[in-house]
């Protein structure tokens, strides 16, 4: 079977996911918790959980040790999605090395993003799994676990970014022959690695909505590329890729810089951050990549032994899902300036 069916397959598997995306995005979305000593072994919590159809919220709750007293009242309410609530806590000696857990998070399929901001150490950024529902507030972060957490934060964005996967995607499907695929790569890589450092160090500011919409419009781009390559119309892409993938990489750089400040860097940790969430992104990638050659040696094994006929016009359906999907972001995305 030739690599333009498995991509046809591919994409299909993309598409379903996309189109049930919004059904699960709220367990996909993470949690986020918030950790403020306001005074001395005095802290404020804020806890936001995402919320489903508008106001069930995830069961998921705090809980410190014995020795933690609540000190205020709670208040919550549901706000842009999620459920937000707040409250004080206070307990001798300070949190300092001690356990928090969150009950019920073993139970769903999101993650909690931690921050925790003590009056004597720098703030602290922590992610907690439901295969480990618990972490230790530390005297001093590591930058060990700095790195892991981002690392897992950068892998997470890519791959749960379909965007960026589809413009990936439409990349493979353009790009013949492993040396040319290895060169577009590595610049569509070193592009976004710029960008993403520039902008989240704050030496280059763009606007978010924008660069998301020129995101979708680099995927439209690519696609009306694969069908001029169809029609015997060699583009920029099929002369020169590295090209279009360096040019576009830096957006799709911006679009992940906006996911990392929201998150935001341990200052006492800012290269050991930045760079572990560029290598998550780029383990990410690769492994979609390798996915994706993978399942082309599959479906070529499968083919040698099954011919399965197919229509003339097959060739037609990845460019003009990919292109359409994109198409309709780029409105989406230009609508809500």
């Amino acid at each position: 079977m030739s690599r333009m069916i498995l991509s046809i397959r591919f994409l299909s598997c993309l598409l379903v996911a996309g189109v049930t995306l919004p059904l699960s995005a709220h367990e996909m979305r993470p949690a986020y918790l918030e950790i403020s000593e306001i005074s001395p072994e005095t802290y404020e919590i804020t806890w936001k959980v995402p919320a489903r159809g508008g106001n069930q919220r995830l069961s998921m709750f705090v809980r410190f040790d014995a020795e933690t007293e609540v000190i205020s009242d709670l208040v919550g309410g549901f706000l842009d999605g999620a459920y937000v609530e707040r409250w004080r806590v206070k307990r001798p000696e300070g949190l300092s090395g001690t356990s928090v857990y969150i009950d019920g998070l073993a139970k769903t399929f999101t993650d909690v993003l931690v921050r925790v901001s003590l009056a004597d150490t720098e703030t602290q950024t922590v992610l907690v799994i439901p295969e480990k529902p618990h972490f230790v507030i530390a005297e001093v972060p590591t930058a060990w676990a700095v790195a892991q957490t981002y690392t897992r934060l950068g892998a997470e964005h890519i791959l749960e970014g379909i965007d960026h996967l589809l413009f990936v995607l439409a990349l493979l499907i353009l790009v013949s022959g492993f040396r040319r695929l290895i060169t577009t790569v590595t610049a569509f890589t070193i592009a976004h690695s710029l960008t993403l450092a520039g902008a989240t160090l704050g030496f280059i500011h763009v606007p978010g909505p924008p660069v998301e919409a020129v995101i979708a419009l680099s995927i439209v781009f690519v696609a009306f590329e694969i069908i001029r390559r169809r029609q015997g119309k060699a583009g920029i892409t099929e002369r020169s890729p590295w090209i279009v993938a360096f040019t576009f990489g830096l957006l799709h750089g911006f679009g992940f810089a906006g996911a990392l400040n929201e998150v935001g860097l341990p200052q006492s940790a800012i290269p050991v951050a930045l760079l572990f969430f560029n290598v998550g992104v780029e383990f990410g990638q690769l492994l979609f990549i390798a996915a994706v050659i993978l399942l082309i040696a599959l479906t070529q094994w499968i083919n040698r032994r099954i011919e399965i006929p197919r229509p003339s016009w097959a060739w037609r359906i990845p460019p003009y899902a990919i292109g359409g999907l994109a198409m309709f972001w780029l409105i989406e995305r230009v609508a809500a300036f």
